[in-house]
């Protein structure tokens, strides 16, 4: 009898007894605690971190019969049982500061309860000080705090931002008990998805250690090819291993590429490609925000960023790069030193991610999902047939049917990325090779998009700035083609150029390479 798909399942002792699959991560545990005691980790949602912080639970709480013929069975004091307070912030939603009180009353109170101690004070810090003093001098051991979702709170009220900064305050408040509780703590483990910077929520825990880019961590949630393969064999007679792959694999945490556990499990369920992750959480803030920064959507594709954008952000003041990378619509593909500085080439993690993520966009853009699906079949149609006035077509139309009311509101339309950023939208959430700004010995190319054996290479103007008639100029004047006449069965010069006045193309002239 096959086990049972983990789908959902936090419980490390569900997991471990009721027959399900567990990929066995038990060796960080042992690694966490011979390195260090205080520690922070940022993973993308459904990204396994809530099982693992439970996984730390069970082995502190000494529950060696779930270990069975795990890694950790053969490498841990089972002798020993720490007191444990555990604090999640992932159920329901706290939309202001009192609210948050009470549920951090609430949790406190619930530990002092299950552990028989009486608390005295009412001040949050001194009354969570004095359930981790208690709790030591009762079990005579020091206490692990596991907490996870840190950041909750704060993203539930992301698009507030008064009420986003009174309850971080809050946090603040809370966190700060750490430091001065250290003569009574073991170890701490702290999980979000995003990482705020330690001066706005971490102030004075100097000592927490953030292994989010450790490249000994990277693996500590996801599954890894390896793990993959083996631990789900009986359930991959007749599935295409490079396809899994291609869909889901990909994000990189300066170590391994991992699979998201969600995606995994959903697809060996239905064994159907389809966005399993990606249709669990809607990115609307995000897209807000990429439009608000205009952001030049090709960029996605290759965009460097240095240490700072990457690692962490504030409420006070967001920028797109790390929001992406953090929530998993980015993974990190290259590592760069230069010289004292050091620079990440961030990219989408897989397929599922780079079409899931453009087609909202697409959503957004048009505000009529019904044309937009019209219009992303013409696209496809028109590369099938290898019909270039029909891709034009469709185009045109897209354009058409974006409400006046939507232009008059954003003024995209006068951003000059705008419309080479909807070209690019379409072919991604196609899932075409897509290659953005491609260097070759003459400058850089645009866009270029493999389909079969053909190669289109696209140059785009906008008249208002440059005179109208240069773009397939330029295409020619430059000989980007030369550096794709080898892989190329046909290659065709697209030149399109928009007008910022008309909101639409107003030139669009094509030629085939002989």
């Amino acid at each position: 009898m096959k086990k049972k798909l983990p789908v959902g399942i936090q419980s490390f002792e569900n997991i471990r007894t009721e027959n399900y699959y567990y990929v066995d991560k038990t060796r960080f545990v042992k690694k966490l605690v011979d390195e260090g005691k205080y520690y922070f980790l940022s993973r993308p949602r459904r990204f396994g971190k809530s099982l693992f912080l439970d996984t730390l639970r069970q082995a502190f709480l000494a529950k060696k019969e779930l270990f069975e013929g795990l890694y950790l069975e053969n490498n841990w004091d089972w002798s020993v049982k720490y007191p444990v307070v555990y604090i999640s912030f992932g159920s329901g939603v706290i939309r202001e500061k009192e609210i948050f009180q009470k549920k951090i009353n609430y949790i406190l109170d619930d530990h002092a309860q299950f552990y028989d101690v009486c608390l005295t004070k009412n001040i949050i810090p001194d009354k969570a000080n004095e359930l981790f003093q208690k709790l030591a001098d009762k079990c005579g051991q020091k206490v692990v705090v596991l907490i996870d979702e840190y950041d909750k709170p704060i993203l539930d009220n992301i698009e507030n931002k008064d009420v986003a900064i009174e309850i971080r305050e809050e946090l603040k408040n809370f966190y700060s008990v750490l430091k001065d509780a250290d003569p009574y703590l073991k170890f701490v483990f702290i999980t979000g998805v995003t990482k705020f910077s330690k001066v706005s929520l971490f102030s004075g825990l100097n000592n927490l250690k953030d292994i989010t880019l450790h490249s000994g961590y990277a693996t500590i949630c996801g599954y890894t090819q390896s793990e993959f393969e083996t631990v789900f064999a009986d359930r991959l007679e007749g599935v295409d291993l490079d396809e899994v792959r291609r869909w889901y694999n990909g994000y990189s945490w300066i170590g391994d590429p991992v699979y998201n556990p969600f995606d995994i499990l959903l697809f060996l369920d239905l064994k159907e490609f389809r966005p399993y992750w990606f249709e669990t959480g809607t990115p609307s803030f995000l897209i807000k925000l990429l439009y608000e920064k205009r952001f030049f959507l090709p960029e996605m594709e290759n965009l460097e960023a240095g240490e700072s954008l990457v690692s962490s952000f504030d409420v006070d003041y967001i920028e797109p790069e790390p929001v992406l990378f953090q929530t998993g619509y980015l993974t990190i593909r290259e590592r760069k030193q230069r010289g004292p500085r050091i620079i990440y080439r961030l990219s989408y993690p897989n397929l599922e991610v780079k079409m899931s993520f453009n087609d909202h966009l697409l959503n957004w853009y048009t505000r009529v999902p019904g044309e937009k699906e019209r219009n992303l079949d013409r696209v496809y149609e028109a590369f099938e047939r290898n019909d270039i006035e029909g891709l034009k077509e469709a185009f045109r139309s897209f354009f058409v049917s974006i409400p006046h009311d939507w232009y008059r509101k954003t003024e995209l339309h006068r951003y000059e990325g705008f419309y080479a950023s909807v070209f690019y939208a379409y072919f991604a959430a196609l899932g075409l090779d897509v290659r953005v700004e491609d260097s070759t010995s003459k400058g850089r190319l645009d866009m270029a998009v493999r389909f079969e054996d053909r190669c289109y290479l696209f140059e785009f103007k906008v008249v208002e700035i440059e005179p109208e008639g240069r773009a397939l100029e330029q295409l020619k004047a430059k000989k980007y083609h030369e550096k794709y006449l080898t892989g190329c069965g046909k290659i065709y010069l697209i030149g399109v150029e928009f007008s910022q006045k008309e909101r639409n193309i107003v030139g669009f002239e094509w030629e085939e390479v002989l």
